[in-house]
Parts: C-alpha cells; structure tokens; sequence
C-alpha cells in the first residue's frame, strides 16, 4: 500500500489538494502539471475518441468520450443504453427504415423514432436513388433556441432526420450534408471513468524507462488514485502493466522506454510488418507507443476503465486486434497447459485461454489465433476431392 501525504479537498468531490483557494474542481488536470507539454497532450489525448469510419460514417472527431454516441440500427439489441450518460441516436441505413420508396418498413422497433431519437445515413449514390428521403424530412443540424448552431452543448438539441455522407462515383459528385451525429459507442466513457484513466496513465508515464519525473513530484496524482481504489502496484505488476515497478507492453512484456512515448513508429524491424508503409516524421501521428486496452471495445462492454488501460506498443496493439489481452497470471490460474506431443512424450511450453485466442509461454512469447474455425460444411466440401466410390468408402 502506497502512502501519501497529499490530502484531497473532497468537497463536493473536489480533488484539489486541502486547503486550495478558488473554486472546487471534480476533475483538475494539475496534478500532472510537472510533465512536460508533449507528455500532457499524450494524457490529455487518451480522453477523445478515435472515429471508426470517420467522417463517412458521421462520426464526431476530436472529442471526449463522454459524448453522444452512435448506435448502429443492427448492434442496438445487443446495448445498454443506460451506460451513454451523455446520450445517444439510433443509425439506420435507408435499406434498414425504408422497405420500398417511401415505405417504413415493417418490425421496426417502435421506440426508435427517425428525427428523434434516430437519423438515417446515406453513404451511396444507388441508396439516395432508391429510397429517397420522405418528403416532410430535413437534412439533420443543431439548433439552441431555435437557430442553427455547429457544436453540441449546453441547450443545443439535434433536429432533422437524415444525413449525407456520399462518395465520388464516376461523374457524381461527393455529397455531404449534415452535421456530425456522435462517437464510436464502443469507445465512450462518462467524464469521471475517462479522468481517473487518464490519471494511471499519467502515473504510468512515470514508471517508464528513463522518465525525466520522479514520484515525488506525483502526490497529488497519487492522492487522487489512493482515493479511488486504483493505485495498486501488485494489481497491475499481475496484468502485465507494471514489471518490477517499470512501466511494460501488457501483450509483449517489454519494458517501455519513456522516448518511445513520441518516437515515430517505424515498420522495417518489425517481424512480419517489413513491408509496412515507412513513417516519416511530422506526416504521422503514429508513436512507436500508444494507448493500449486490455480488453476489446465493443458494443455491450464498457472497456475504458482506469484498471484496463495501459501504454503498449502500437505493433502490439495492432496484432493484438479485437482481442482480450490475457495477462500470463490469468492463464496460468484459468487456462489449460499445452504442449507438443512426441514419441517421448509431451512437452509442455505454455498455458492457452479458454477461448483458444491466445497461448504464453512463461519466458515472455504470445501466440494468437489469427482466425477461428471453418463452418463444419465448409470443412467437408473441402475434404471432397471429386472422387464419389472412394468418398462413399472411406
């Protein structure tokens, strides 16, 4: 258990440190003012969502995670809608609302209203032509007041019912029209789960290799992770984030180099990625480190929590996919061994998930299924080879 000596203000919340002046502050973003410029945009990065689709699929960018957020028509049953705190609209495809021109189609749900609560996204120029917007409906903007406004906010409401978000075709021109509908559902969190995040980050920014910082200078952000149950050495050092104190990639288990947080990613050293395009500095946002979850974003999971975050390779990140990343304790306490079996006998190397994605070895290597298994009736196809008498005999 860590001690600290720093005392939080705690009224109303507040985590300024006891005995601030001015007004109380639930979230303050200085008890990480000691870091450097680059480092705090870093931290202060980790709180926006990453469109998936971006701009075509009328995604917000550059925006916190505590946004509204979009929920594709298909994925809505699958959600639970009291997670969005900061609210939420239905996507529907204009094949998804419309069964025919001008005809809403049957079965939909009934609590999903189009100019409500939902919109419909045009994305080809072939849907626009087929089903048409219905008549009385009106392209979707924000208003506050009664007039049009560009950004969410305190007031601002959504008015409208479909959005353009169409691609050059041959001789068609790009279409854009309205405005940018919320975030990646996937990717949300309310203002507190993301600020206490983005307080471990900060205190794992600390752990790596060579950082300029000390713990000394970090008590007030370790008050703030004491108070909320966080600040657990033996917890993370169990999940891979921490190894002897020093910050570590959850997937690889190397130690992270503090210059690695904005050095630029380079490909030509990576095993199985030689072919990548080059980074060049300047024209890429791509750090050789970046924020890494430990388990996957995805619709009915709330995965941005302070406990499930780390710093992680991007290589990693990106081979690791829509993953959990299972931390070496986890498999050896609910996985099963695995090993090669040979005249001698078997041996052992490693334990493997319950779900067969991912093996580790106690020295540190990671395999992961790259894909799942055939359909059983693609499976017999391909073992017909066209020869009917010896299938029928076998």
């Amino acid at each position: 258990m860590h001690e600290s000596l720093a005392q939080l203000c705690n009224v109303d919340g507040c985590r300024l440190l006891a005995g601030h002046r001015g007004m109380h502050m639930r979230r303050p973003v200085c008890p990480w003012n000691f870091m450097n410029e680059k480092d705090k945009k870093k931290i202060n990065k980790t709180g926006y969502a990453t469109p998936r689709g971006g701009a075509k699929g009328a995604y917000q960018n550059h925006v916190y995670r505590n946004n509204q957020v979009i929920i594709p028509y298909e994925k809505f049953n699958t959600v639970d809608l009291a997670n969005f705190e900061d609210g939420y609209v239905v996507r529907l495809l204009p094949n998804q609302y419309f069964s025919t021109s001008g005809v809403r189609r049957e079965g939909l749900q009934p609590n999903i209203i189009v100019g409500e609560n939902a919109f419909v996204l045009y994305r080809t120029h072939e849907s626009l032509i087929e089903f048409p917007p219905s008549a009385d409906w009106k392209v979707r903007g924000l208003e506050k007041d009664g007039e049009p406004v560009k950004r969410r906010g305190r007031n601002v409401e959504d008015v409208g019912h479909y959005v353009l978000r169409i691609s050059t075709l041959g001789v068609q021109e790009k279409i854009t029209e309205g405005s940018p509908q919320g975030i990646f559902a996937p990717e949300y969190a309310n203002a507190e789960t993301t600020y206490i995040a983005q307080c471990a980050l900060a205190w794992l920014t600390l752990h790596t290799i060579d950082s300029p910082y000390t713990t000394s200078q970090a008590s007030h952000l370790k008050a703030i992770l004491e108070a909320e149950g966080v600040l657990d050495d033996d917890f993370w050092e169990r999940q891979g984030i921490l190894r002897h104190g020093l910050c570590t990639c959850p997937l690889c288990g190397q130690l992270i180099n503090y210059s690695d947080l904005h050095g630029i990613l380079n490909l030509e050293e990576e095993l199985a990625l030689e072919n990548a395009s080059e980074q060049i500095e300047g024209s890429t946002r791509s750090t050789i480190v970046n924020l890494f979850h430990m388990a996957p974003l995805r619709y009915g999971t709330s995965e941005h929590v302070p406990t499930k975050v780390a710093w992680g390779h991007a290589t990693c990140n990106t081979r690791l996919g829509q993953r959990k990343c299972y931390p070496l304790h986890e498999l050896q306490e609910t996985g099963d061994k695995i090993g090669i079996v040979r005249p001698e006998g078997i041996n052992t190397f490693g334990w493997i998930s319950g779900d067969w994605e991912m093996i580790r070895s106690p020295q540190g290597s990671v395999w992961i299924r790259i894909c799942g298994d055939l359909p059983t009736e693609q499976v017999d196809a391909m073992n017909f080879d066209g020869n009917e008498e010896e299938d029928a005999n076998a």
